[in-house]
């Protein structure tokens, strides 16, 4: 699987970015998201939605971000608002993918998001 991720960058609190994470694989696209990893701290997921349009949020985030599918384009996008300090990170494009074998799990390259205060 190939993960293109992109829309990171530097924004004020309370402001707003759009991130999206475009996948290309030969097996079935299971779920796309998000994980993130803040400095000193372990990768933890932010948002993930299946091909059926099933959402799942970090409690952190629930209320403030959205994500979204282009099923047709295998991309993922996660808008993303009232953006708070604590949500600095490197924001890492997932995908899980539905193999002969099983599901398994992919990480693409990260974003960096940074929240001034």
């Amino acid at each position: 699987v190939q993960l293109q991720a992109s829309g990171g960058g530097l924004v004020q609190a309370g402001g707003s970015l759009r991130l999206s994470c475009a996948a290309s694989s030969v097996f079935v696209i299971d779920a796309l998201g998000w994980y993130r990893q803040a400095p000193g701290k372990q990768r933890e997921l932010v948002a993930t939605i299946t091909i059926g349009g099933g959402r799942d949020y970090a409690d952190s985030v629930k209320g403030r971000f959205t994500i979204s599918r282009d099923n047709a384009k295998s991309t993922a996008y996660l808008r993303m608002n009232s953006l708070k300090p604590e949500d600095t990170a490197v924001y890492y494009c997932y995908a899980r993918l539905d193999m002969a074998g099983g599901m398994r799990d992919y990480w693409g390259q990260g974003t960096q998001v940074t929240v001034s205060s």
